[in-house]
Formats: C-alpha cells, structure tokens, sequence
C-alpha cells in the first residue's frame, strides 16, 4: 500500500493545472450531492443509474423500470466522477492531486482534459469485457488516474516521491520503484481476483491506455523517461 504525498516537480508551461483543480473539485462536488441524498436507496440508485453495469452494457439486463439513468454508452464516461465512499474518493483525488498536474503540464489543458477521459474509457471497457455478465455498477475515477500514473511514470521514472508505505512508513524514492510496485499490486489483485467487485481491471485498462497515449498527448519537446530535451 502506498500513499503519495509530494513530489516536487515544477510547472514548466503552466501556471495553474485548472484542469486537475477542476477534476478534482467536480468529484468532490458530485460526491457531496450523492451524500446529501435523504435516503441511502436513492443513493444507491444513482450509482446504479450512472455507474457503469456490464451487462447492462452488453443489453443482456435492464434497469428497473422508473430509474433515472444515462445510456448505458455515456455510463462508460459518467461512472469516473463518482465514488463509492470517503477512502474511495480521497485515495483517487490524492493521487490525481500529486500526479495531474504535471502531465497536465506535459499535455495542455485540452488535451488533457481528453486524455483523462480516454484513460477512463479504457478502464471501463476492460472492465466490462472481463465481467460482461456482472450486474455490480463501476463507479470512480481509479481507471482514468491510472492512466495518468503510466504517464507521470513514462515522464519522470526518476523523480524521487515523498509517500507513505503500508499506512505508516514515510518514504521517499523514486517514481520508477513507488509507482512500480503500486503496478504490480493492481495486475496481482487483478489475477487472484474473480468476482469483479474491485476494478482491478479498470486500473489495468487505464494504465495499458494512458501508456500508449501519453506519446501522442504530451508536447513535442517534452522527453519521455527522464531524457534530455533534444
């Protein structure tokens, strides 16, 4: 288990990564308008009415007659700004906190804005195909922040991270070991797992789909893997 805190590496093209603040700050939202819901079956109805439900996707079930919910094509989107609960929300934002901003920086708004969707998109295809007949509905943003993990590792393996280890040893290493190792233990549960109730498969896909964007994303002069600038 590992927690990043800090990283320390500067905006070279931004000021401001209002991108990441506003991912940031729209989960935030959404999850106090979730929790504001005067009964805990409607907040269950909205995650199932906006989360992602493969079988659902695949049309082999339906939602009960009289949910409010979105087609089940743009669940694939709308499942990544909702959480299940506190730990779920403030893990997710955490890491998109320490991590977000430089690929933003890396990126552009826009283009990362895209980016962090397509990540989530990747996630929950993957998902889907590995559980398409799971009625349990995909929600957060785990997915979409793993592929920004592949990226912040495809640009800075070496920057050295301050963290927390196993909820109580401070660390400080570098991105290739931290982040690494955080890898591993996402495609270890992902194997051992086989009732798909945890996306371990979502944060693959995202991964899998961050690393192969983050080249066409990032601006031209900006190295991957801890190159020189040409």
């Amino acid at each position: 288990m590992f927690v990043p805190l800090h990283d320390g590496v500067p905006l070279r093209f931004m000021r401001t990564p209002y991108v990441t603040y506003g991912l940031i700050g729209m989960s935030i939202a959404l999850q106090f308008a979730l929790w504001l819901q005067p009964q805990q079956e409607r907040q269950l109805a909205i995650m199932a009415g906006f989360g992602m439900i493969p079988s659902v996707l695949f049309g082999t079930a339906q939602l009960p007659d009289g949910l409010t919910h979105l087609p089940s094509w743009l669940t694939l989107f709308s499942n990544i700004l909702l959480h299940a609960n506190v730990a779920h929300l403030l893990g997710n934002m955490l890491f998109l906190w320490v991590f977000g901003d430089n690929v933003e920086d890396a990126m552009g708004h826009a283009r990362f804005l895209v980016f962090f969707f397509l990540c989530g998109l990747g996630g929950s295809i993957i998902h889907a195909g590995m559980y398409p007949a799971s009625e349990q509905p995909l929600i957060g943003a785990s997915g979409a922040i793993s592929g920004v993990i592949a990226s912040y590792l495809m640009l800075y393996p070496q920057v050295r991270i301050w963290g927390v280890a196993f909820n109580w040893i401070p660390i400080h290493i570098p991105a290739l070991y931290a982040l690494g190792g955080w890898i591993l233990l996402q495609a270890g549960s992902a194997l051992l797992q086989t009732d798909g109730n945890v996306g371990w498969w979502a944060h693959l896909g995202g991964l899998a789909t961050g690393a192969a964007l983050t080249p066409l994303f990032i601006h031209r002069n900006v190295p991957l893997f801890g190159r020189r600038p040409a």
